[in-house]
């Protein structure tokens, strides 16, 4: 599809054309002119005053295809991508079954093929994501897997947890660590602190996390490997990673962005809504990790999105399932937490790709459109009309937002809100 973008601020920091203001023009996918003005009788967008930036890629998607349709399939998990502003999702193999075999990724990318966002299943570690025996690892890169993880669900084993690390040494694949000691955690559903205290609810503390990054990191030392941390949630957690990069071992970690922004205080009305995995720390958390993003030693920020029926939201706390829907709400989410506009095209464009060696997509004449458009001051409201999810299990639906997508564009397909 030909289109002609007009005025567009460029935020792309491997652009010639950065932080100007130029016309851009796309021909069967492909940009190839940008000028300061351009005329051509073709589609136009009127960008003035509005961001145009590589396309978001999500390094945390949960979409329930396998098995799981009814909470999301990837028809609908992708159009809410696209309405986010995010060209490609890798989706974490939380499915069932799960995504422990060549036939589960083949299966995933053939379904995903012609589609506007671009999508990466990941692999798991362990068979069944038991935490017993490795997965057909070597076959699902074969296949097309980037990565590893059990996604939601922590390698407990130590062994297990070494034995992938050498095993995707071999040929070059990353393992994602999702850090939690369930023997410490147990059954609690918050963060433990004051409010856990005056809710009257079992807590799970920091030290379930940060054991199991400190363990992941020796271990990652001791077998010279790479590995990335999935949504960090402490200040240790933090400034571990923070001295390990300092040492100059092969690790990267991302955030989930509610974790940005929202504190254990909103769980005080006991809205099942907040009720997410790691769960809402407190204020000097949320701190560190800006911090952690300001500094480097945070890559990426992720959507997290999980999506659920209404049947496992709408209930007692204590019974609902973890997680949030958050595509269509990453951006402006990152800007209500006082992000700027370049430190979110680097966590949520740039980073996230080169932590999987993916291609990062560069504004300029001659490459690939895959690119979004946005206005960070426009004002709207997410609702059930406008939500593209089959689910609705967001504590932002019927809110007012700041931060707008506008425009998505990928593999010659475009998406407009």
């Amino acid at each position: 599809m030909n289109l002609l973008i007009k005025s567009a601020t460029i935020s792309d920091p491997g652009s010639p054309f950065y932080k100007q203001i130029a016309d851009v023009l796309i021909e069967k996918g492909v940009i190839t002119r940008i000028a300061k003005t351009i005329n051509e009788d073709i589609d136009s967008f009127d960008a003035k005053g509005k961001y145009l930036a590589p396309g978001f890629f999500d390094l945390n998607c949960n979409i329930g295809e396998l098995g799981l349709e009814t909470k999301e399939d990837l028809q609908t998990g992708t159009r809410a991508a696209a309405a986010g502003g995010f060209t490609g999702v890798v989706l974490m193999p939380n499915t069932m079954p799960p995504v422990h075999s060549k036939a589960e990724i083949e299966y995933l990318m053939n379904r995903a093929k012609n589609n506007l966002v671009d999508v990466y299943p990941l692999g798991t570690i362990s068979y069944k994501r038991e935490g017993k025996d490795l997965a057909e690892m070597y076959d699902m890169y074969q296949s097309g897997a980037k990565a590893f993880t059990d996604g939601n669900q922590p390698v407990q084993d130590a062994g297990l947890m070494e034995r992938a690390l050498l095993y995707t040494k071999g040929f070059n694949a990353l393992v994602f660590s999702y850090p939690e000691d369930t023997a410490i955690a147990g059954k609690a559903k918050v963060h433990e602190g004051e409010v856990s205290t005056l809710l009257g609810m079992k807590g799970i503390p920091s030290l379930a996390e940060e054991l199991m990054v400190a363990r992941d990191l020796y271990l990652a030392e001791y077998t010279e490997s790479r590995i990335h941390f999935s949504t960090i949630s402490t200040e240790r957690s933090v400034d571990l990673i923070r001295e390990a990069k300092k040492k100059g071992l092969q690790v990267s970690c991302d955030v989930a962005v509610h974790h940005l922004l929202l504190t254990d205080d909103a769980l005080m009305g006991f809205d099942s809504q907040y009720k997410v995995k790691p769960p809402l720390r407190t204020k000097k958390d949320v701190k560190a990790l800006l911090k952690g993003l300001t500094d480097g030693t945070i890559d990426a920020i992720v959507s997290q999105h999980t999506p659920h029926e209404v049947e496992f939201k709408n209930v007692e706390f204590e019974m609902a399932e973890y997680g949030m829907i958050s595509l269509q709400t990453a951006f402006a989410i990152a800007l209500e937490a006082g992000l700027a506009v370049d430190m979110i095209v680097e966590k949520m464009a740039i980073n996230p790709r080169k932590i999987l060696n993916i291609e990062v997509p560069v504004i300029a004449e001659g490459q690939k459109a895959n690119l979004v458009v946005f206005d960070k001051d426009a004002e709207w409201i997410y609702d059930k009309f406008n939500n593209k999810s089959k689910s609705y299990n967001s504590p932002f639906i019927g809110q007012k937002l700041k931060g707008s997508v506008l425009l998505t564009y990928n593999n010659n397909k475009l998406f407009k809100s």
